[in-house]
């Protein structure tokens, strides 16, 4: 499976807007950043004039991006690395609300009408991630139909898959929401797999809906249809097997 904006054997080389040489960004990141509902079908002028102020910025695991409550100034693009979104509560408690990965972006709602971040955002792992200034984002949307309509689109993905999620915590037990997880990271149907986790157990039941020990349990349980784990790696004997367990049609 490949990861998005990684293009196919013979493919063409997308076009490269002229921000992409003063950012570092490669083929396959314009790539990832085309196939994203936020930039999808933008021509190279575009794309090129949505980054003339963005920068690439490389943290370190545990990097704090912004605080809940801080004035929403920028949006984020993944373009390596894990971002895990939380909410503090007023015990103090943390919420994981969600965790972004490659070609996903976070913060269009904050800078649209929020103006503050309703979360913290915090780099799980050493990431790379696209960092575009709010005001000339705004500045570009309110002339630009093509951009409203994008991220139109790309919030209404996001809700989408919100709505997946809370379906998914009500309709599947946790065995099955983990099941699914594997089936989703198997690059083939069929046959037996070897996958690895793309994050750490935590940070994988905090993205589950289930506390560590209950992915523990989850794991032991998938022993009976062939799922074993080792360290970061998960060995899957029948991929079907675990697909049958999974119900992914369901989606």
């Amino acid at each position: 499976m490949a990861a998005p904006g990684t293009r196919s054997a013979g493919e063409p080389e997308p076009e490269l807007p002229a921000a992409a040489g003063r950012l570092g960004l490669s083929v396959d990141d314009v790539g990832c950043l085309r196939a994203m509902p936020l930039f999808s079908g933008l021509t190279t002028r575009q794309l090129d004039a949505l980054l003339a102020d963005a920068v690439v910025r490389r943290v370190p695991r545990h990097s704090i991006l912004f605080v809940q409550g801080d004035v929403a100034d920028r949006l984020f693009v993944v373009l390596d690395g894990w971002v895990r979104v939380m909410r503090t509560t007023r015990e103090g408690n943390e919420i994981t609300i969600h965790i972004f990965g490659r070609g996903e972006s976070l913060a269009e709602a904050a800078i649209l009408q929020l103006g503050h971040y309703p979360v913290t955002g915090e780099a799980v792992e050493a990431s790379r991630l696209l960092v575009i200034p709010a005001a000339g984002f705004l500045a570009r949307l309110r002339r630009d139909s093509d951009l409203c309509f994008n991220i139109m689109a790309a919030l209404a993905r996001r809700l989408h898959g919100f709505l997946q999620q809370v379906e998914q915590l009500s309709a599947r037990s946790s065995t099955e929401r983990l099941a699914l997880m594997l089936v989703r990271l198997c690059p083939n149907q069929s046959g037996s797999c070897v996958v690895d986790l793309p994050l750490d157990k935590t940070l994988i039941a905090a993205r589950l809906g289930m506390q560590p020990e209950t992915l523990s349990r989850c794991l032991a349980r998938l022993r009976r249809v062939g799922v074993r784990t080792k360290g970061h790696q998960v060995v899957i004997e029948d991929v079907a097997r675990l697909r049958a367990l999974a119900h992914p049609e369901e989606d």
